[in-house]
């Protein structure tokens, strides 16, 4: 009889040993769930930049606290260097005016001549569809603001001209509308962008000066008093022995550029979007558009103009930022 109580005793030590391996192995998977759930929600809140974004979702660029959100729209060639100073410069200079803002570098990488009137077209209509922003400002990468009193705030009803004349460090005829120009996108659209036809550097911000006044739409400046000039507004970074400026013309360039072009601008420009980047510079992020533009050569030939008699030389392709691989 006592054998029989020893069995009956092993055989349930026994089963209550297994029971308790099942329990502690199961008491272990339910902790490595958790610890998995734990893991996978941290990566999807956390500020992770991707190499390649095909489609970039603005609002990850900005936290809206206001009304209004501006779009900076920086045309682009080679001049990374000058980038990685702009956009360090620029977070902490409008985060202190409390501006929400994003900002986008359309990135020129076909073989044609550069063309910032275009690009600042693709930008415009890139960030209309893909952004919450209201007002943008065409900003040129190697101008760094230095007087905290110019206002990157919404420009209202008027358009506002940052790079005034008058503060400039090169340009002070009274036409000039260069460097940063700041409006909402209701009149971008009014004036129907920039030209398309400026290949090569300069003029297509005299001829969008035209535009707008034909649209009877006022520009204003910053103050005489700001307290600074010529000098000491600005920052220009611009290295013109390493990047010389485009200034060839020719065919019938110089003639048709000196005109008032109603045929081109933000409607008609041709452009492919390659592929699209999250750069993040100290905390500074950035939409990279890869743009390769499109050239009718009836229309302007002066797109791939050659350094004479029809032979020489032609604009090399731009590597893609943001693409170490190509």
């Amino acid at each position: 009889m006592m054998k029989v109580y020893t069995d009956v005793f092993r055989i349930c030590g026994n089963k209550l040993l297994r029971s308790h391996k099942i329990l502690t192995i199961f008491i272990l998977l339910c902790i490595i769930i958790v610890l998995l759930l734990i893991i996978i929600v941290q990566l999807y809140q956390c500020d992770c930049i991707f190499d390649n974004v095909e489609e970039v979702q603005s609002e990850s660029l900005v936290e809206t606290k206001g009304n209004h959100v501006l779009c900076l729209i920086i045309p682009f060639r080679d001049r990374f260097d000058e980038l990685l100073v702009f956009l360090t410069h620029m977070k902490v200079f409008l985060d202190n005016q409390s501006v929400e803002y994003q900002v986008y570098v359309v990135n020129q990488v076909d073989s044609y001549r550069f063309n910032r009137g275009s690009l600042i077209n693709v930008g415009f209509r890139h960030v209309s569809s893909h952004s919450s922003c209201d007002f943008i400002a065409m900003h040129d990468v190697d101008l760094i603001p230095l007087n905290p009193k110019l206002n990157y705030s919404y420009p209202g009803d008027s358009i506002m001209h940052i790079a005034a004349p008058h503060l400039h460090p090169k340009y002070h005829y009274k036409t000039f509308l260069g460097g940063i120009l700041m409006m909402k996108n209701a009149h971008f659209q009014l004036v129907n962008g920039l030209s398309n036809k400026y290949w090569g550097w300069g003029l297509e911000d005299d001829e969008l000066y035209v535009r707008i006044k034909e649209a009877r739409i006022r520009i204003d400046r910053p103050p005489d008093n700001v307290g600074t000039g010529i000098s000491d507004t600005f920052r220009h970074i611009h290295d013109k022995t390493r990047r010389r400026r485009d200034m060839t013309k020719c065919f019938n360039q110089k003639e048709v550029t000196r005109k008032r072009d109603r045929e081109t601008g933000l409607h008609d420009v041709q452009y492919t979007l390659s592929s699209s980047y999250v750069l993040n510079v100290n905390e500074s992020l950035a939409v990279i558009l890869n743009v390769g533009l499109k050239c009718n050569q009836t229309v302007t030939p002066w797109c791939l103009c050659r350094v004479g008699g029809g032979g020489g030389k032609q604009v090399l392709p731009v590597p893609r930022v943001g693409n170490p691989s190509g």
